[in-house]
């Protein structure tokens, strides 16, 4: 699999900067902003206009099987109900436990509404997944529009 090109751009960057941080702390900062931004440049010049979201009513009850549902909401949330067969990392923690996570599976991230799971789903893009969709409206708009039964809702019409 080729390497996105803002991925090599930013495995450069960070190269420079650990190179810097030995020298000086001052200029890896300086650096790190500068990585930081032309990271977020390339990765904005690649990403798609909808940013991989998918809606409830986009996928087959079968295709649940396939996916990896990652729910970011905290675990309270979680323990109360959520889309069956989904594991529970809360958003401010993936990053962190980013190895955990499947790279031969698509990574379907939800929380409420959506805006957790796209900042969980725009970090890990630019760590390298390929394999990351956002549920559209998240598990709000998940249960709206019939859960597991949402594809089937929407094309019996």
């Amino acid at each position: 699999m080729a390497i996105p090109k803002y991925a090599s751009n930013r495995l450069r960057s960070f190269a420079v900067v650990a190179a810097l941080a030995l020298c000086s702390p001052l200029a890896a900062h300086a650096a790190l902003d500068k990585a930081a931004v032309e990271s977020l440049e390339s990765y904005f010049d690649f990403i798609d206009y909808n940013s991989g979201t998918i809606a409830a009513q986009q996928i087959p009850e079968a295709d649940w099987k396939k996916i990896y549902a990652l729910d970011v909401r905290d675990a309270g949330q979680f323990s109360k109900e959520h889309i069956p067969g989904a594991v529970n990392i809360e958003w401010r923690k993936v990053f962190a436990e980013r190895n955990r996570l499947p790279k031969d599976k698509t990574i379907l991230v939800y929380c409420n509404t959506g805006s957790f799971s796209g900042q969980v789903a725009m970090a890990l893009r630019m760590a390298g997944f390929e394999n990351v969709r956002i549920l559209h409206g998240g598990f709000a708009e998940w249960q709206a529009r019939g859960g597991m039964d949402a594809y089937r809702r929407a094309t019996a019409k």
